[in-house]
């Protein structure tokens, strides 16, 4: 990955100018792969072709890459090679011929890798360095033919034409025989840029973001993360400004400034704030989380939707370095806004979570699993697994609409602003007394409010209060999974603390070579297994969780134990531990991001599946430690599910009787087979 600070736009170009000449010798061609990365626009019409052929000898050019009216790619004969070629005078010809397709919807709007393989008697079609199709062809070429005889095709793309699908092309390339398309697949991935959710709203059941403040005069500090990554998800090292803009959602033109001339949406630096138009947010190796405020009312502004945009200054307008949030509003507390917050326990606008613990003798708890929530348009099935010793998993839908996110990906948006919390003790004794307050304001608190909370609990506290205060959060959220991270936050506090402590040795900034051992050690331990250590991407990741380069912090490290700690304890247990040690197969590969995830799974049959752990589930978020399953569903979308595996049995239990959280897996009629990660070199 290059860590150069200059954003090189000149590789990126209109699809529409796109355009390469193959030379053919008649007796010594072998094959050739036109190897490309593609950004489609969305079509009005379909179907529309992306690159046409021609040469000498045709009077009129013929498709060779098109989008049927399905939306799949299909990749056609070349006529100067093939006999089965599509006649160029007949233009609905193409959909006669023989061809190769994809099996699935080509993805718009998202950066794609596509290697044509042609040769005299087959052509292969690859997505994403994998293939999807090959197709056995009759070639034209003769073994008389003349050898020193040279011909050229033509591929090349249009625009305008009402047939012609819209976008952008990287770094296009024929490559010969003797490479491979995975070596230009692996090489130079575009970039694109993302934005994840903010850590303080509440996403209604249409998938917007309400971010509520304390009343309808002041608006309300947000955080959200932007991210400058390439096309497989892996972050790239390049310091680059964004510039944000409030816009209406329905017309994407900007909201006007207030009557006070306040401008409508202000980024906050060291307390100040500034109009985010006029204040560029630098992105250190290639991220940043910003604090913004949008100063315009939802109720005073006719109720419309804002969104907003993010775009890097003066490079052009590329689409795939512009990120645009959801439908947003902000609304207040006590405002009389119609707008009913949800769940406290949703995960995200895309993300179902299921609570129920059964009790120790198998059965549940009314008033803990009757509680289910569903976000998004349809009703979603459930599965559930028991044994008999009450041992249980459910999964559910992780993710309903594929336009996320990316992000991915997956943050706490169960939260509100609340306010101070006020702990009371009795002036008596000593004792720390948590009142009802205290346990309805961390329901409705964010992950930073809860944390805090919880720091004061366990310093003042005894292990019976905490655990008190961890089932009375379980029964007033409907979420058992609350109380299990409540009930870790002591061992979690005190071990970080004395992590860092070994770690910086007093000095404020370590560099990260020397904290790679130290956090090894800490897993290990804490996850009981001694047999596997951490590779060199389970640190990647790690460094990317904790937002930092070459040097950590205290903040830094505090953000990577929170994601950490809670996951080597689920590692600990039975059900994951087992998994966790096996290296044939590898049931869990490490820690793997959404996308890497997804990237590995595309073209591969239904039913494959890799298991992971969420990235940006961190403690005291109540999934923080939870595996997702990533499947490729049988109507070829990727999918992902939560994995509500019971924290009821202690890590100590050896589930001697249980049945295999692997064959309760495969068990599921949409999961058949383990995936694998691809990663690029």
């Amino acid at each position: 990955m290059a860590d150069d600070c200059a954003l090189d736009t000149d590789k990126y170009s209109l699809l529409e100018d796109f355009n390469v000449d193959v030379e053919v010798e008649k007796q010594e061609f072998e094959t050739f792969s036109l190897c490309f990365w593609v950004y489609l626009l969305d079509s009005t019409t379909y179907p529309s072709t992306i690159i046409r052929q021609v040469h000498s000898d045709m009077s009129f050019s013929a498709p060779f890459l098109v989008l049927d009216e399905n939306k799949k790619m299909i990749l056609l004969p070349l006529t100067l090679l093939h006999k089965e070629a599509p006649d160029p005078v007949n233009t609905a010809s193409w959909t006669e011929v023989p061809n190769v397709s994809t099996t699935a919807e080509f993805p718009l709007q998202k950066w794609v890798h596509v290697g044509c393989e042609v040769s005299r008697n087959y052509m292969r079609l690859y997505i994403c360095g994998e293939i999807v199709g090959e197709k056995v062809l009759t070639s034209l070429m003769s073994n008389d033919t003349n050898s020193d005889n040279v011909r050229r095709v033509s591929l090349f793309s249009v625009g305008g034409d009402g047939y012609s699908v819209q976008g952008f092309i990287h770094c296009a390339q024929v490559l010969p025989s003797t490479l491979h398309v995975n070596n230009h697949y692996t090489k130079d991935p575009p970039l694109w840029l993302s934005v994840e959710k903010p850590s303080t709203c509440e996403i209604d059941d249409d998938g917007v973001w309400s971010i509520i403040g304390e009343k309808a005069s002041c608006g309300m500090i947000f955080s959200l993360d932007v991210v400058l990554s390439n096309a497989i998800g892996q972050p790239v090292r390049k310091d680059v400004q964004v510039v944000a803009s409030l816009l209406y959602a329905n017309s994407g033109t900007p909201v006007e400034k207030t009557s006070d001339l306040e401008a409508p949406l202000l980024v906050s630096y060291d307390g100040v704030e500034f109009s985010a138009e006029d204040k560029p947010c630098n992105l250190l190796n290639g991220c940043a989380s910003l604090k913004l405020k949008i100063s315009q009312h939802y109720s005073k502004c006719d109720k419309r939707l804002f969104c907003i945009k993010f775009e890097i200054p003066n490079k052009g307008s590329y689409p795939f370095l512009e990120a645009v949030t959801n439908q947003m509003r902000c609304i207040s507390k006590t405002g009389g806004d119609s707008v009913t917050p949800k769940r406290l326990n949703q995960i995200d606008d895309d993300h179902t979570l299921v609570e129920g613990v059964p009790s120790s003798n198998g059965a549940s708890d009314s008033s803990l699993s009757m509680k289910r929530i569903k976000l998004g348009e349809e009703k979603i099935p459930e599965s559930e697994f028991e044994d008999g010793n009450g041992t249980s998993m459910e999964w559910r839908p992780q993710n309903h609409d594929e336009e996320e996110e990316e992000g991915e990906e997956e943050e706490d948006h169960s939260s509100t602003d609340s306010e101070n919390t006020e702990l009371r003790g009795s002036t008596g004794s000593r004792k720390y007394t948590i009142s009802d307050s205290t346990i309805f304001r961390y329901c409705l608190g964010n992950l930073t409010e809860r944390s805090l909370l919880l720091k004061e609990i366990t310093n003042n506290s005894g292990d019976v209060e905490v655990s008190e205060f961890a089932d009375q959060v379980s029964l007033y959220s409907g979420c058992s999974h609350h109380g299990y991270q409540i009930k870790m936050a002591r061992k979690l506090i005190a071990e970080g603390t004395n992590a860092w402590i070994l770690i910086s040795r007093n000095y404020q900034h370590v560099h990260w070579d020397n904290v790679v051992i130290e956090i090894e050690e800490h897993f290990m331990r804490i996850a009981k297994c001694s047999s596997r250590s951490l590779t060199h991407q389970d640190f990647e990741l790690l460094r990317r969780i904790c937002g930092c380069y070459d040097y950590i912090t205290q903040e830094n490290f505090e953000k990577m134990w929170c994601w950490l700690f809670p996951v080597a304890t689920a590692i600990s247990r039975g059900l994951i531990n087992g998994m966790w040690r096996s290296c044939s197969p590898k049931w869990i590969e490490g820690f793997v991001t959404k996308e890497e995830a997804e990237h590995s799974l595309q073209s591969q049959e239904p039913g494959t599946f890799i298991l992971r752990f969420p990235t940006s589930r961190s403690w005291p978020h109540p999934d923080a430690g939870s595996l997702v399953v990533t499947y490729v569903g049988h109507d070829f979308v990727i999918r992902h599910r939560l994995l509500a595996v019971d924290h009821i049995c202690d890590s100590s239990e050896r589930y001697t009787d249980a049945k295999p959280l692997q064959d309760m897996l495969l068990a599921e009629p949409e999961l058949s087979r383990l995936g694998r990660i691809v990663r690029s070199i």
